[in-house]
């Protein structure tokens, strides 16, 4: 028997779930059952079908985060959107972020370069002559706030480990629940309040542009923003 998934879009070529923050999108060193085979399960069920279900995992989103992660249903799919998100051609990832300092600036362009610390699993802002520097890119804009958080859109220009996460620490304002960052609590969910609001791709089969909005957790204050978001 399947858990309940939030399916938020789904042909015989693609399927996109909306992620909860305790689900992991692929198997770890944990040995929890990872999303992946969530819908492969779901789909199997569905569709009565045999042996294996084919389930490609096109990208990923850290576990304590939620939101739109998109999966292939076929070999082919899955080859041509991992072409697609590497280019990032017509590629369009927003997330939202609640934080709970206002940021040096309503709207803004930060670059940066990060090194990954594999131990840790964490990134660290480092200059950009440091050993194993990335650059990262981001966009963010306050689109609403309450008596004590900011809601942020955060478009990614680049895809770095742990990007915004440690972007946004970087200017005074670590995502709310994210103690690794220097948030002070952790959220009730053990999560933190990053999620991946929407997702713009070119469907791999029909060619033409697909866009997909994730619901917010069931959490007050994301009910809250997703109400009065300006966007």
């Amino acid at each position: 028997m399947t858990e309940n998934l939030e399916i938020l879009f789904e042909d015989n070529h693609v399927i996109a779930v909306n992620k909860k923050v305790s689900d992991i999108v692929q198997g770890d060193k944990t040995g929890d059952t990872p999303l992946s085979e969530k819908v492969a399960l779901y789909l199997k069920q569905k569709y009565n079908k045999p042996g294996n279900v084919f389930v490609g995992v096109v990208h990923r989103l850290d576990r304590p985060t939620s939101g739109v992660v998109l999966f292939a249903r076929t070999s082919k799919a899955l080859t041509r959107l991992n072409e697609q998100f590497k280019k990032k051609d017509d590629l369009s990832k927003t997330y939202w972020a609640i934080v709970k300092n206002k940021p040096p600036k309503i709207e803004d362009r930060l670059t940066n370069f990060l090194r990954k610390n594999a131990i840790k699993n964490k990134s660290f802002v480092c200059a950009e002559d440091s050993n194993g520097a990335k650059q990262a890119i981001l966009e963010y804009k306050v689109i609403q706030h309450s008596d004590h958080y900011y809601l942020l859109s955060v478009n990614l220009i680049t895809g770095r480990h742990h990007q915004i996460r440690a972007q946004l620490s970087n200017i005074g304002c670590p995502i709310k629940g994210d103690l690794k960052y220097g948030f002070a609590r952790s959220n009730d969910d053990s999560g933190i309040s990053l999620h991946a609001r929407s997702l713009i791709f070119i469907h791999p089969v029909q060619k033409e542009p697909i866009h997909i909005i994730a619901p917010v957790p069931n959490d007050e204050l994301w009910k809250y923003f997703e109400k009065n978001a300006s966007k």
